[in-house]
């Protein structure tokens, strides 16, 4: 169960490190493409700002598709889990059955008080 956690955790992990990736890397080309624009001011932002639109849609697109490997994940943890849960239960009512046969069998064999 540790390991699932630590799954999921280095999932969404990982989409936060890819999405902290994406928005550097998109401030740093907006960032270099002023300083090295040869075109006029107008144009330049113009540029930039159809260049942090195409961003923000990148980045809307990656934050679902993290959210959506994080949900697949946790609905994988989650079956995972319940299966675990449910073969725990089906041994230990098997364990009980058994010890409950031995105390029954050992029962009559035992000597009575006071003989």
């Amino acid at each position: 169960m540790e390991k699932n956690k630590q799954n999921a955790e280095a999932a969404g992990s990982a989409a936060r490190g890819f999405l902290s990736g994406l928005v550097i890397g998109g401030l740093t080309g907006a960032g270099a493409m002023l300083l090295l624009a040869p075109q006029s001011g107008k144009r330049t932002r113009a540029k930039i700002q159809q260049k942090s639109i195409d961003l923000r849609e990148q980045a809307s697109e990656a934050v679902e598709d993290a959210a959506t490997q994080i949900r697949v994940k946790t609905r994988q943890l989650s079956a995972d889990i319940s299966d675990q849960a449910e073969e725990l239960q089906q041994r230990g009512q098997a364990l009980f059955s058994e010890q409950k046969n031995r105390l029954a069998i050992g029962g009559d064999h035992r000597p009575k008080a006071g003989h």
